[in-house]
């Protein structure tokens, strides 16, 4: 059995503001080693559980944040970003389950370090008219290779909202959230106790499932005007209100390439503190 770890790091162990998730600081090279303790013991449980293989596709900001030289043996990680399919790379070559380790709610949701892609440009994106996180983004396009979503792990908010878009996955919290930049954590003896055992059970979904392949649409809104005016630009994206754009594909593979372009031209047409 071959599982895929999509592992994002605002989510993981401890983590509650912005110093701990992002590169260069004292703070993220310390919850770096727990970021990579909650993949350790995920991939243990996976193994123990009849994984025969587990690549873990690092999908935070810079995605080199992974400790590779402690890392599960057992595992390979890809690292490094300007993937194709980004968060989700590998998800398409024939593995039998996926892992969303470290997830976030999102973009105008309570939950610690709440966001869609962008930090804090983005107050709202819907998939097919219904709100969508990075996990309900990321689970159709799971679906669209047939792959089940096992497990998803981040605060009791990340939890939450997967109950809706992955019923069947099994959702550890290994953080109840306060605010956006506070949260009651668990030390990471007992997380990654919670973590082994759950991925353990979660393995009795693995396998293949029918692919859903159907269109989508998806409609993002923005902070700002001229973020939605710089989006536009982009061939099939319309402008549906002030802040607001929408674009539809053919399948949901070619919706995340979209719309991870509209993402990074906003990324791009900010400007300092006045966004």
């Amino acid at each position: 059995m071959r599982i895929l770890i999509s592992a994002d790091m605002e989510g993981a162990t401890g983590v509650t503001w912005t110093d701990d998730v992002v590169p260069g600081t004292e703070q993220w090279q310390r919850f770096r080693r727990l970021f990579t303790g909650d993949v350790n013991a995920t991939v243990a449980g996976l193994h123990e559980g009849g994984a025969t293989d587990v690549l873990v596709n690092e999908a935070h900001s810079s995605q080199r944040n992974l400790l590779l030289e402690d890392l599960d043996v057992r595992a390979r990680m890809l690292t490094g970003r300007h993937k194709p399919l980004s968060m989700m790379q590998g998800i398409d070559s024939g593995v039998d389950g996926v892992v969303f380790l470290g997830y976030h709610a999102g973009a105008g949701a309570d939950g610690v370090l709440s966001h869609t892609y962008l930090e804090n440009q983005i107050t709202g994106v819907w998939l097919d008219g219904v709100p969508a996180s990075e996990g309900r983004l990321n689970a159709a396009l799971a679906a669209e290779y047939g792959v089940p979503v096992l497990m998803v792990t981040g605060d009791d908010k990340t939890c939450d909202d997967a109950r809706d878009y992955a019923p069947e996955a099994l959702g550890v919290a290994v953080k109840e959230c306060v605010s956006r930049y506070a949260a009651i954590c668990t030390p990471p003896q007992r997380t990654a106790t919670a973590l082994r055992v759950a991925a353990e059970r979660a393995m009795t979904r693995a396998g293949h499932a029918e692919p859903e392949r159907r269109p989508h649409r998806i409609e993002v809104e923005f902070d700002a005007s001229h973020l939605a005016q710089a989006t536009a630009v982009v061939p099939t994206v319309e402008r549906t209100g002030v802040r607001k754009v929408g674009f539809e594909a053919a399948d949901m593979t070619e919706a995340m390439k979209a719309f991870k372009v509209v993402t990074a031209i906003a990324a791009g047409a900010v400007q300092g503190i006045y966004g």
